[in-house]
Order: structure tokens, then sequence, then C-alpha cells
């Protein structure tokens, strides 16, 4: 593969990433609605109650496990190409 094409590979591939990750949520913690009034005095009484107690947001209990399982698959297939590019490298020079 040519140095131009390599640098053009790169540069694709930079960009789709960047405009991914364009799509991708912004981590803000407010709410798009606006809490009613019964909303805001319970949240004020829970406040008063426990000033110093840490809160979470309430997010449910997630399944971890297939991306446990498909972050391992991508992990091997990862090692996989590196060794047999390098397989394939020490074999190329060997020549």
């Amino acid at each position: 593969m040519s140095a131009a094409r390599r640098s053009l590979l790169t540069a694709t591939a930079a960009g789709t990433l960047l405009g991914a990750l364009w799509f991708v949520p912004s981590a803000t913690a407010t709410s798009e609605h606006p809490p009613s009034s019964d909303q805001q005095q319970t949240a004020s009484a829970v406040d008063a109650q426990s000033d110093r107690q840490l809160r979470l947001a309430d997010t449910g209990t997630v399944d971890t496990t297939p991306y446990v399982i498909g972050g391992s698959a991508f992990l091997g297939l990862g090692v996989g190409f590196v060794a047999y590019s390098v397989r394939r490298q020490r074999f190329s020079e060997g020549l």
C-alpha cells in the first residue's frame, strides 16, 4: 500500500470516528422536563434530612455480560490480527 493511500485511509477513518462521536449524547445532568411542584417539595424535604448523604441517580441494573463477551471477542480478534501481521512481516523479511 502506498504512503499516499495509507494517509488517505487514516484520514478517512479519523473523519468517520469524529462523525460518529458527533451523535453521542452529552452527559448533562439536567432533566428534559422540569419537575412538578410536588416533586420539588419532596426533593426539598429529602435534602433537609440528608445533607451529607451521597445520592446517586437510580439507573437500574444493566446486564453487562454481552458487553464483556463482545469486548473480549474484539480484543482477541485484534490480538490475532497483530500476531498475523508480525508473523507475515517476519516471513517476508526472511526470504
